[in-house]
This record gives structure tokens, sequence and C-alpha cells, in this order.
């Protein structure tokens, strides 16, 4: 830091910095995208990292499965791109779903940044694309090849030089080429401006290196954690859930360990990896069991490399925790956005005054495509589109759930005219669905209701992602479960949780999403 040393106020306001830089370039990201799901939802992720790969600050926004997962991502793209050969102008693309965030239609982009003409850092961020070939955004496929278009480890601008050629690969194999492509460019525009922020930081704070601060964040959000976890009691707990599965019921175990130096959560015992695509890479079960543990013991403790240090993830190879290539893995978020659950399982005993009921969990993306005539046009268009929805959330100590809130994902839900806008269907019908959340001490939040049909005369398909229909949340210390989402037609069809279905023009979908669990007993 030009030979000054800077005292820990001086590395607290940087810090605080930092955060801003990193608000700057998500808001960037939301504001030029594309995809809805991003400029609505705001499902994405963006962070800075040090030169050694650690996750120095994230944004705010953004969802910890993205976050968490590209926190490990950034190693590597350094193992693949070492910092030696990369120059100013750069920037790197993955959708890998072991390398990357989980599935194909996330796409991580990490962008070096030089001061000076030295590297000084990386930012990398990632958001979700509607749509990158292959089925589509479903858990329809056998294996990863059938999900998508897979682009390894690839350098997507050399020295400010786009990479036409994979530009051309990426427009050739998606449904929507234009709405890709704009995300793709909004994902390298944001670190784009990430690095002008941080440039303009550094000079500010007269810094030719990030090193000293990266270590102080790191360090102090490492002992942090460290010393929430001694004061939590020593031992070892279980807890296990079955819930809808593919086409059969699967059954999570989880053996949670709270030692001296960290908490280790051991998934020994979970179900094997399944032949549909609701399969998950390790990165993104640790992703979502971190932040699990991060809710119950550090809330206050910022995320970075540092507070998540301390938290260890393992899951046997070949299960459905820890799916091995080529695995299908589309719709890994069923599965993954659970994993919270599990770890407020173990944790009710030692800690029952932190820990809520099971809630819905798992997003009800309603993710349909179809053709159709915008605005009366001659020639037919492919839409293709994830309408986020949610239920409740579980009972909390001393308070109710939340009704129609994404938990853990965190993401916004999509609204009815954003939906209107983007393709043919119309909600009838979008409210609360009274009575579903779980009665308790506290009660659970409520789902929702929804009655959605076409304006044109052509069917549309829906790419069912949907659990919690036949295992709803549970209550927990007396309290009452919630009610499962149910999947129907107003011609009396009772739909699958997953797959896809052709709803008819003259047919409406109804969806009625869970309610969470009630805690304690009423």
């Amino acid at each position: 830091m030009h030979g000054t040393a800077h005292g820990e106020i001086d590395l607290q306001i940087m810090w605080n910095r930092l955060i801003a830089v990193v608000g700057e370039q998500a808001q960037v990201l939301i504001r030029t995208a594309f995809s809805p799901i991003v400029r609505e939802c705001e499902d994405i992720s963006a962070g800075i990292f040090d030169i050694r790969g650690r996750m120095i600050a994230q944004a705010v926004t953004g969802t910890p499965g993205h976050v968490n997962s590209m926190a490990e991502s950034v190693g590597h793209f350094l193992r693949h791109f070492p910092i030696e050969t990369m120059k100013e102008g750069d920037a790197y693309i993955t959708n890998d779903p072991w390398m990357g965030t989980g599935h194909l239609n996330d796409f991580v982009i990490t962008t070096p940044a030089f001061h000076r003409g030295k590297l000084v850092g990386l930012f990398s961020c990632t958001s979700h694309l509607m749509d990158i070939g292959g089925l589509g955004n479903g858990p329809e496929a056998t294996d990863v090849y059938m999900e998508g278009l897979s682009i390894p480890m690839l350098k997507l601008i050399d020295q400010g030089k786009v990479n036409e050629t994979l530009m051309e690969m990426i427009r050739a194999n998606t449904r929507l080429p234009v709405d890709t492509e704009g995300d793709t460019y909004s994902l390298a525009a944001c670190n784009d401006i990430g690095v002008r922020a941080l440039r303009t930081m550094m000079e500010e704070f007269a810094l030719d290196t990030l090193e000293p601060l990266a270590d102080f964040i790191i360090d102090r959000s490492r002992q942090a954690v460290l010393d929430k976890i001694a004061a939590l009691p020593k031992g070892v707990w279980s807890h296990e859930m079955t819930i809808d599965g593919y086409d059969a019921p699967l059954t999570l175990k989880a053996r949670l360990t709270i030692g001296e130096d960290g908490v280790l959560v051991d998934y020994d015992g979970t179900a094997p990896a399944v032949s549909r695509g609701i399969n998950v890479p390790l990165a993104y079960t640790k992703a979502y069991t971190v932040f699990g543990l991060a809710c119950a013991i550090s809330p206050d403790v910022p995320n970075n490399a540092g507070s998540l240090a301390p938290y260890r993830v393992v899951a046997p190879a070949g299960s459905v925790l820890n799916a091995l290539r080529p695995a299908p893995v589309s719709s890994r978020h069923i599965i993954g956005q659970m994993l919270p659950d599990m770890v407020f399982g173990c944790l009710r005993t030692p800690l029952p005054d932190r820990i809520p009921a099971e809630g819905t969990s798992c997003l009800w993306n309603i993710a349909v495509r179809g053709q159709w005539n915008p605005g009366g046009a001659s020639t037919p268009q492919t839409y293709a589109l994830a309408i986020t929805t949610n239920g409740g959330t579980g009972a909390r100590p001393g308070l109710d759930g939340l009704s129609a809130t994404a938990f853990p994902s965190g993401v916004h839900g999509t609204p009815v005219e954003i939906a209107e806008l983007q393709c043919p269907l119309i909600f009838w019908q979008k409210e609360l669905r009274d009575g579903s959340g779980g009665d308790g001490a506290t009660k659970g939040g409520d789902g929702q209701v929804m009655r959605i049909g076409t304006t044109q005369d052509r069917p549309f398909e829906l790419l069912a992602a949907f659990d919690r229909v036949c295992y709803p949340p549970r209550g927990a210390q007396g309290g009452g479960n919630g009610a499962p989402g149910r999947v129907l037609t107003a011609s009396g069809r009772t739909l699958p949780g997953k797959g896809l279905t052709v709803i008819t023009p003259d047919d409406t979908l109804i969806l009625m999403t869970p309610g969470g669990a009630g805690l304690g007993p009423c």
C-alpha cells in the first residue's frame, strides 16, 4: 500500500467501500440483463476476489447458490488460466455445472482487474439465462449432454477483443439468441464496471495492492465465525428428510458435528444420484449447506472466504448431493434448496431457540415454453420463460413464517405484468392460499394459488420441477405440517410434480404452492 501501514479504522472503511464496489457491479448486471429472471428477480451473484482466488466481498443482492458456488469457481478459473498469463482486457467464461454454479443455465464470467498495469484482483459474476438449448430448463434429461450447450473454461474476451467464434456458438445453441447474447455481454460489462470502480477506490486510498486488505477481511471474518462456534454446544446431531424425488421418493441424511475448530456436515447415507435432472453437484450442495449454517450460527458476519472457511461439507461421490459427470443436473435447485432445512433439523436440538420449522424451501419456478405471435406478428416466435414463484416459509421462534417468500433462494417473484409481456400466458388468479401454513405456537407462512391460461390458440409446455407435493414441510416441536403443493388443470387432470406436460389452449393450469410448517404446540 505504497509502503504505508493502514490502521484498523482505515481498513474497515475500505472494506465497506469494497462492498459498495461489488454492489455497483451487481446493479449494472441487473439493469442491463435481458432475462426477466435477472432484471426482475435478481437471480445473480457478483463479487471480488484476490489474486489467490479468495472471495473478499460479495454484493448483498443475489442467491446463496450462486454466490457460494461462484466463490469456489474462481479457483477453477485460476487453474485453467494462471494469473501470470492474464492480460488487461481479458475475460473468461464457463457454464460447467461442476466448476460453475451447478447447471448449464448459469454463465460465470471472471475478469482480471489491473491497476497501473499490475494485476490486483478478480471480479466474477453469475446470472441465470432463460434458454441454453437442449431439452430446456427442466428435469427430463438423462445426462448433462441433453441439457444444453456446455461451455468449458474458455477465454471470452482477449485483451478487449471478443471471441466471435464462441459467441456464434452460443447464439446457435439457444432458442433465444438475442437474449442469450445480451445476457453474456451484460455479465462481461458488470465486471468491467467493477474493475473501473476498484481503480477509483485504490486511487482514493493510495493502494497498489489489495492483499493486506484481503488478509484483514478474511482473517477477521474467519475469527468472528470461530468465536460464534466456540460458544456453541459441542457434539454430533443427525437429521433426515424424505422428499418427492423424480418418480420415487428420495431420502436425504445429514450428520452435523460441532467441534472446537469448525462445523462439519456429512451427507453420508443420502440417496444415490437418479436418472433425471434433479441431481446436485457438490459445489451447489456446499453453497446451500453453508448458507444454512451461517443463518443459524453467524448471520451477522459478512460472507467471504474467511467466514466460509470454518464450515466443511462432504457428501458421498455418486450420491444425489454429489452427482458426478455426466449426471443430469438442470433442476439441481429442487434438492439443493432443501439443504438449509437439513442443517436446521440437525441444529434444532442444540439450538432450539434459533431454528425455524421446514418451509417450501425449493422455488416453484413455472418454466414454460412455446410459440406465439406477439403484437400480431405474421411469423411465430419462440418463447421460453421461468416465472419465479414461492411457497410459504416455516414458522420461526416467536414469529410466524412468511407467506409466498423465497427462502433460502432469496429471489423475487416474477411480476405478473412482466410474465404476460414476455409470453402469451395470462394469470386469471394469483393470491395467497389461505390456511396453507401449518398451525402451531407460531404458524407457517401461506403458499399461493395461481390459475394460468393462454391468450393464443396454441398449447404451451410446462417443464414442471416442483417438490413438496407428496411430502409437505413438516412441523416441529408439536407444530402442524404445511399444506402440500398441488399441480392440476381446470379440466380435472392431476399433473405430476416433475416432467414435461402440454397445456391445451382450452384448459387452465392451476398451481397451489406449499405452505410452511408450524412451530410449537398451539
